[in-house]
């Protein structure tokens, strides 16, 4: 099978092994953006899609290669869809996982817990070129409520605040395996690897 060549529109070294485990299978091998001397996209959206788009659309211009981004975070249903695309910077540009967790349990001091549904969201998109009209789209959804104090040592963001209602723990206390499987960003590779198989099969 002949190796095709893609672009991830990130930098982030535990996410390009991922997907490079993920895609070789058909014959895809993805290099980070920085190997490119691809320019970080600016991310002025309000929605996860418009960000990625804008991602996926940056890397693929700059290097003339198909380009894979994602834009993923936390929707809080309390505080109207709250941190979503700000989620990395909710506490303030450079705040830490524990400054964004604070500033989350802080708004969310006068809210019960029959009242704190929230849902994790990736959505990862797929271009073939710059101006490919018709991209893939695969959004995925974890969905849970948020604790009222950190429970867990692993994963990162917000894990320690998410209750996984049918595992029973948070998102941090979750073995990695399994929360690669049912996460968010689980679900939407899950769906990009399908739809990428037909499309390189031919069968779209």
């Amino acid at each position: 099978m002949t190796a095709r060549r893609l672009v991830l529109a990130s930098n982030n070294k535990g996410k390009l092994a991922e997907l490079d485990r993920l895609l070789s299978p058909l014959g895809i091998h993805p290099t980070p953006q920085g190997e490119h001397d691809v320019p970080e996209a600016d991310e002025p959206a309000v929605t996860f899609v418009e960000n990625a788009l804008l991602k996926a659309r940056n890397a693929a211009r700059h290097t003339g290669l198909p380009a894979l981004a994602d834009d993923s975070g936390l929707s809080v249903d309390a505080l109207g869809g709250a941190p979503g695309v700000r989620s990395a910077r909710y506490a303030g540009p450079g705040a830490s996982d524990r400054d964004n967790i604070d500033q989350l349990l802080a708004r969310l001091t006068d809210v019960d817990d029959g009242h704190r549904s929230a849902q994790f969201h990736c959505v990862l998109v797929y271009l073939r070129h710059a101006d490919d009209p018709t991209p893939l789209i695969c959004h995925g959804i974890w969905r849970g409520h948020i604790l009222q104090e950190v429970r867990g040592e692993g994963g990162f963001g917000y894990d320690p605040v998410f209750w996984v209602p049918d595992a029973g723990c948070t998102a941090a206390e979750l073995e990695a395996e399994t929360k690669a499987r049912i996460s968010h960003r689980g679900q939407a590779l899950e769906g990009l690897l399908d739809r990428l198989a037909h499309q390189l099969g031919g069968h779209d």
